[in-house]
């Protein structure tokens, strides 16, 4: 198991130094091989340790690298810890990275920079394995550190667009924002336990005082907001959607923004100690789920449509979590990163074909163009609108039965979206695929084409993966679903009594009456048109104004102190005074020149009536 857990972890740190030295002799094919057979064999290996896990009795391996920090009372060793939530996350980390790497390799084909690209993609994967595998907080914050860089690299691609620059510094300082909250929590928790490892930090937990354990969640919840885009730092992922298309698949499937529920599914035993803490939780992932969800419904780029759907989706995960339903919180996660990658490689394939257009209004009538990206679109947009059979139904349902037992009120708001979420996929798929075709001034009169097979190979096994993934966890199997496999991670879960098998099968039609109404409303809006000002509001267009509040609020403020500070305080407070500092030396300077003539006849008289005042002074003294 440890040379397992070593070589999953290094594998792709090894493709980024392989590439790094020898990428400027090879070519786009040999360096999009090597760093996709990297993070491929990361995944080959997590699947034998997966395996060599279940063959574990106590299914829980500290591997010891080395010792890295010891500091008095403070011992960080670099160790991995294996158990069946680090296996899950790496499994589906390096299983969905590796497909994203292999339809990169397409979508980035005769891109200037593809050697770099595929240089921050390894780094990215490799960080997100060392936040995942990390079996201390330390060493997981260096992890959470890396793929905020690497996302700041890879939002930013495109710096020669003012708008990328801007949206790679706007990821990387909310990050900062959420990076507050987790160092808070782990100062609290080394203050009070003398230890970061997750293993101690769980077996003295019983010992926190109740406001200290409170105060470490909402410090978790804050870490978790900045990284996976909840209220009120949410609203820095939609400009992420700068980058590259695989860009975004690879942050929102499968790494940086499913890190802040990683996180606080981790920390599950703190989390049990505090209730508020834990409502607290529930409460802004349910609201950040509809707010998210009503701003999709008005956005015109096909990116940012999904975007909005991720922070949405994560926001049902937060409530999961709140709601101590975490293996739920992971099987949407987990389903997620299946119909999310492949929504946004379908995305990216539908952008190939029309030349880098991403406004809806310009696509329609590309199904019978696309004859893969179309079916295997089709279902990704049926799962995530929660259809059954397939993944989405399952685990939405999962995490909305788990709400309905914890708060009617924060169910009724999670049925909402669902509706909502039905809607907007459909107005995307409808606007994107039927219709009429509006796009001949973009492809000039040449026919929109299909991808590359680096590019449909993916698609096709994500559809498959999104059609079966919700038999992970069924909800008549129990020993050997994902529940059962993550359950003894947990260990105390702060819950009430399961509903009865009426309840679950009440709950599981008003998830498909929801489904339903939202996939109706939208064909019978959007069949017809491709633009309608009565359903897109200028209000959900702008983000509810967030962005325009925060400029409000803390941007144009800081501008005017700027303006004060440059006009004012600078030229005459820190100038002035430097300024009159300088000019009283030289005053002085110039005073004491006089008596510095440079002839020697001034000095021996000056000498002789100081000898003369010394013996006076004395001759008086004596006297």
């Amino acid at each position: 198991m440890a040379h397992l857990a070593t070589l999953i972890l290094l594998l792709p740190l090894a493709g980024f130094l392989f590439v790094l030295v020898n990428g400027k002799r090879m070519g786009e094919r040999a360096v999009g091989a090597v760093a996709t057979g990297a993070v491929g064999l990361s995944f080959a290996l997590s699947v034998a340790a997966f395996f060599s896990l279940l063959g574990d009795s106590s299914r829980e391996v500290t591997v010891h690298l080395f010792t890295w920090i010891s500091v008095g009372t403070l011992h960080v060793p670099a160790a991995l810890l294996m158990d069946p939530l680090s296996i899950t996350m790496s499994l589906f980390v390096t299983g969905i990275s590796a497909l994203i790497h292999l339809y990169s390799i397409g979508y980035m084909h005769g891109e200037r920079d593809f050697r770099k690209f595929f240089l921050y993609l390894n780094l990215f994967v490799f960080s997100m394995l060392t936040l995942v595998l990390a079996n201390n907080l330390v060493l997981t914050f260096v992890g959470w550190e890396g793929v905020g860089v690497c996302s700041y690299w890879l939002v930013s691609y495109y710096f020669d667009r003012d708008s990328a620059a801007s949206a790679g510094k706007k990821a990387f300082i909310y990050n900062r924002v959420g990076d507050v909250g987790l160092l808070v929590a782990m100062f609290l928790l080394f203050s009070h336990l003398h230890t970061l490892s997750y293993l101690s930090v769980f077996a003295g937990a019983g010992h926190l005082d109740p406001t200290v354990a409170t105060l470490v969640v909402l410090a978790l919840l804050l870490a978790a907001t900045g990284k996976s885009a909840q209220i009120p730092l949410f609203n820095w992922l939609p400009d992420a959607m700068e980058g590259p298309t695989p860009v975004s698949a690879l942050i929102h499937a499968a790494t940086m923004v499913t890190a802040g529920v990683y996180l606080l599914v981790r920390m599950s035993p703190v989390l049990a100690l505090s209730s508020s803490g834990r409502a607290t939780i529930a409460t802004i992932g349910a609201l950040t789920a509809f707010v998210a969800a009503t701003i999709a419904t008005s956005q015109r780029d096909i990116k940012k449509v999904l975007a909005f759907s991720t922070v949405s989706q994560i926001g049902y995960m937060v409530l999961a979590v709140g709601a101590g339903a975490y293996s739920a919180a992971i099987f949407l996660m987990v389903s997620h990163a299946f119909f999310k990658a492949l929504l946004f490689l379908g995305s990216g394939s539908v952008i190939h074909s029309l030349h880098g257009e991403q406004d809806m209004r310009k696509m329609g009538g590309l199904s019978k163009y696309l004859p893969l990206t179309f079916p295997t679109f089709l279902i990704g947009w049926l799962t995530i609108s929660g259809v059954p059979p397939f993944a989405g139904f399952w685990a939405k349902g999962d995490v909305l039965t788990n709400a309905y037992g914890y708060s009617k009120l924060l169910w009724v708001l999670g049925v909402l979206t669902a509706v909502l979420t039905a809607y907007y996929m459909s107005r995307l798929f409808v606007l994107t695929f039927r219709g009429t075709e509006r796009f001949r001034e973009l492809t000039h009169g040449a026919e929109p084409h299909e991808s590359p097979w680096v590019m449909t190979l993916p698609l096709v096994v994500l559809a498959a993966l999104s059609v079966l993934g919700g038999g992970l966890d069924l909800p008549w199997v129990h020993h050997a679903s994902l529940a059962g496999f993550l359950g003894p991670t947990f260990g105390y879960v702060a819950s009430g009594p399961g509903p009865t098998t009426a309840t679950q099968y009440a709950l599981g039609t008003v998830d498909v009456i929801a489904a339903l109404l939202g996939l109706a409303a939208a064909f019978a809006v959007w069949r017809s048109r491709s633009e309608d000002p009565r359903f897109e509001r200028r209000f959900l267009e702008r983000v509810w104004f967030w962005d325009d509040a925060y400029d409000a609020v803390i941007a144009t403020p800081l501008r005017a102190g700027t303006e004060v500070a440059t006009t004012l305080i600078e030229p005459r407070v820190i100038d002035g005074a430097v300024s009159g500092l300088a000019g009283g030396v030289r005053r002085s300077a110039e005073g004491l020149r006089k008596v510095q003539s440079g002839f020697v006849r001034h000095y021996a008289l000056a000498m002789v009536l100081g000898v003369s005042v010394i013996v006076v002074y004395l001759v008086a003294r004596v006297g």
